[in-house]
């Protein structure tokens, strides 16, 4: 006989990063992080910043699976938070209802949270605004979910085709959100000293009226390009 899951499964104590080292990735543009991982990383194209004055986010994951039309887990989330989270919940990008609005995510701001990033939607959108809290979502619905779970807390979740445990690292601007996994944090970091040194390099290269770049050219020049005219 199949027995019903509990409505709620939280795991308090899971390991986060260092502040220093969260810090090291602040004002960090997405797309160098996104170098530094080998070209992935960033969550679905649809989770974008819901207030264009707030398109930044820093902060550690502290995750949450909801499921479809529902938000007890988000709720549970509120007895894990601490200052400095970022509440990241997957609904299964569920279109129908929102997973949050003003109210809850009120509570979630007097504990220090962050931000939230979501693959579903939000409400209430003059709330959220004097909230003032940065959200990353898939779009707005007035519709709104349940509380009856079953639902995860503090356990990997997956966003589109980006895993994320709790205790990564997630930096958002307004090209969307990035998810640096805690186990690589610290070589992420390292790498980005060249990727910020080849990309100034470059930019200072079309400034200065670059057309087509070395790398390029290289392989126009060589026998892997075959011209038909």
């Amino acid at each position: 006989m199949i027995t019903d899951p509990p409505i709620l499964t939280i795991r308090r104590n899971f390991e986060r990063p260092p502040a220093r080292l969260v810090e090291g990735f602040r004002g960090v543009p997405t797309g160098y992080l996104v170098d530094a991982m080998r070209g992935r990383g960033c969550l679905d194209h649809s989770i974008k910043p819901l207030l264009p004055e707030k398109a930044t986010i820093l902060g550690v994951a502290l995750t949450c699976h909801a499921g479809p039309a529902d938000n007890l887990a988000v709720f549970g989330a509120l007895e894990v938070a601490i200052k400095g989270d970022v509440i990241v919940a997957c609904t299964d990008a569920f279109m129908r209802t929102s997973v949050t609005g003003d109210l809850l995510l009120g509570m979630a701001k007097n504990l220090g949270v962050t931000g939230f990033v979501t693959d579903g939607l939000v409400r209430d959108l003059t709330g959220l605004e004097a909230v003032g809290m940065p959200i990353y979502c898939a779009g707005l619905t007035a519709n709104s979910p349940t509380r009856n779970g079953p639902g995860t807390v503090g356990m990997p979740i997956v966003i589109g085709d980006v895993t994320i445990n709790p205790g990564d690292i997630l930096v958002g601007d307004r090209d969307g959100v990035v998810v640096v996994p805690r186990i690589e944090a610290e070589a992420v970091l390292e790498r980005l000293d060249g990727i910020k040194a080849a990309e100034h390099a470059l930019e200072a290269k079309v400034q200065a009226g670059l057309g087509v770049p070395d790398f390029i050219r290289t392989v126009l020049d060589s026998n892997r390009t075959t011209y038909v005219d």
